[in-house]
């Protein structure tokens, strides 16, 4: 195990660099000059000449790559070019934001998705499966800016259930009752998609050998597919969940832009309109990173969920 540690962990260094020059180079080379970006639409030579030297990208293109190796080596992405701010305070101030809701995405979806899908696949072929189905197909169909502007006139003008939009700095007020009409729209996009895939892997799993020894020695249905299959699908729903991980830390953009949730998602945006570089070479960098720890804990993870996997 710890050797095979060691070798992913090593892997990951030429992983990050290709990240880290493709970063670079695609901001470089079509990212626009962020110095006529900050000195507005009317502006001398002399000040955007004085913005870029103020930045550093007036710098040659090795000293360029140079700063933003060190960067990223010392986690010290320096300041906003447009706000000022530390890209670090940025980020612990946006990052948690986003993750209330995200969170809650995330941990329903998982729910409500492996319960419907055991439920689902027990059933399968009935006119109840072939009907799921259908709604989830159709639930993937319709857009999720369709569901928030629905969401928003039924559920906050009309029957005034939710806000429709706002934040606060309390958490619990944030979570009881500014996010969950938030959540409850997200939950309609990502439900569907995870169901069906889940249930996929459970229909998989039922037709095994082990399956049907489980019935023959006795075994009640519920008990088959609650301890036998289900175990076995969890390695294949662990990775998709797994891989979401990272996307909580970004939250959802067009979620946070309506209903101006002060998260990572609507700050990412607007350091893109802004071209700002140091907040989008920190976050992508982040989300690289986090992408490739949360891959090497799910391969461990397949070994505690099935002792017959070898890790090589």
């Amino acid at each position: 195990m710890s050797a095979y540690l060691l070798r992913r962990i090593w892997q990951m260094i030429p992983t990050l660099i290709g990240v880290m020059l493709l970063v670079f180079f695609l901001f470089n080379l079509f990212g626009g000059d962020p110095a006529a970006v900050l000195a507005g639409k009317i502006a001398s030579k002399e000040k955007i000449a004085a913005i870029r030297a103020q930045l550093g990208v007036d710098e040659p293109i090795w000293v360029q790559l140079w700063l933003f190796t060190k960067q990223v080596l010392t986690f010290d992405f320096g300041r906003s070019w447009s706000t000022n701010e530390l890209v670090s305070d940025i980020i612990m101030q946006k990052a948690p934001v986003s993750m209330t809701v995200m969170f809650q995405v995330w941990l329903f979806d998982a729910i409500i998705a492996v319960l419907l899908a055991v439920a689902v696949a027990y059933r399968r072929g009935s006119l109840t499966d072939r009907a799921v189905v259908a709604i989830c197909t159709a639930a993937m169909s319709i857009s999720l800016l369709l569901y928030v502007v629905v969401g928003q006139y039924l559920f906050g003008l009309v029957w005034g259930i939710f806000p429709v939009m706002g934040w606060s700095d309390s958490f619990w007020t944030n979570v009881s009752y500014y996010a969950p009409l938030p959540v409850l729209l997200l939950l309609c996009v990502s439900v569907a998609p995870s169901l069906r895939l889940y249930r996929s892997f459970v229909v998989e799993e039922i037709n095994h050998d082990y399956a049907r020894t489980a019935r023959a020695k006795g075994a009640s249905e519920p008990r088959v597919m609650l301890v036998h299959v289900l175990r076995n699908a969890a390695v294949p729903i662990a990775t998709n969940m797994a891989l979401q991980l990272p996307g909580l830390f970004v939250g959802s953009f067009l979620v946070e832009k309506v209903f101006v949730i002060p998260g990572l998602g609507g700050e990412i945006v607007e350091a893109v309109m802004r071209s700002d570089f140091p907040v989008i070479k920190a976050i992508t960098i982040y989300l690289a990173m986090m992408t490739m720890v949360v891959t090497l804990l799910v391969d461990v993870l397949y070994k505690l969920l099935d002792p017959r996997v070898e890790l090589k």
